[in-house]
């Protein structure tokens, strides 16, 4: 596996760490998005120079072996470091002491994470049964794909697929559901799609754990698949990176795991893999 751009990575977060003493804030989130804190501003141009330098120029299935070993490379967390990281990835832009719950949307204070009703716990996006990972250091304690949801609704979201349509759920206004299928609210359909896509490009079966890969269907029970591929590559269109997101991406990795969701830097790297 190649390590090129391991050299860059000190002077990259110290970069990255001068610019935020430079600018100050990160800049405004757009209207229905809460302006995320401050945090270091990732400039594409140095993250290109540096980190990408392999995948630029590539598409297809070349960009995507290309991007599988640049954020391959990564620090690994167990399932209880877990909490206190999405503690600091998600927190509320608006209230330092909560977090802000992917479906719902609703502000929670960060202590109140559990498994009781009204509480927060660990949503992965990429449902974990599909591919059998569970919460196995890995694929089952990345964070890239776990996020803080209300306990009732992680439920009823389950481990379905992502598609469009089905009746409101209950206690999250803006998301859908029926008996295969979960459509998250507006303001987070891009996000559920690009970390959906991470993941399949992060796991490809060669470190013990299964080829994770979008299909375009529903059902997909515990094989390694998600879908449908079709409206999730819609969503990140409709949907694009904003601030928080954007800011999440940075904590993970200055902070956490020390690689990044490439389709947050790169949308359009959506469509040039699929």
């Amino acid at each position: 596996m190649s390590r090129r751009h391991l050299p860059y990575r000190r002077p990259l977060l110290a970069t990255l760490a001068a610019f935020a003493v430079l600018t100050g804030t990160a800049a405004a989130a757009p209207a229905d998005t809460p302006r995320a804190p401050a945090a270091a501003a990732t400039s594409l141009g140095a993250l290109d120079d540096t980190y990408y330098q392999d995948a630029l120029g590539k598409t297809g299935t070349a960009l995507k072996g290309a991007l599988h070993t640049i954020i391959s490379d990564q620090s690994k967390l167990t399932y209880s470091q877990v909490w206190d990281a999405l503690k600091d990835t998600d927190q509320d832009p608006s209230n330092s002491s909560n977090v802000i719950l992917l479906y719902s949307g609703r502000s929670e204070p960060k202590s109140d994470n559990g498994g009781g009703v009204g509480q927060w716990n660990r949503e992965h996006v990429w449902a974990k049964s599909h591919g059998d990972f569970g919460t196995a250091t890995g694929p089952g304690t990345d964070i890239h794909h776990l996020r803080p949801a209300d306990v009732s609704v992680n439920s009823i979201r389950g481990n379905k697929d992502f598609d469009n349509g089905g009746s409101q759920v209950s206690g999250a206004p803006g998301n859908y559901t029926d008996s295969d299928s979960f459509e998250p609210r507006d303001a987070v359909k891009g996000d559920v799609a690009r970390m959906i896509l991470y993941m399949a490009v992060r796991y490809e079966g060669d470190d013990s754990f299964a080829d994770l890969e979008p299909n375009d269907q529903v059902s997909n029970g515990s094989a390694p698949h998600i879908g449908r591929l079709s409206v999730l590559k819609a969503w990140s269109q409709e949907d694009p990176p904003d601030t928080f997101e954007k800011r999440r991406n940075d904590v993970i990795f200055n902070q956490y795991q020390h690689n990044r969701n490439p389709f947050i830097d790169h949308p359009e790297w959506v469509g040039a893999i699929w």
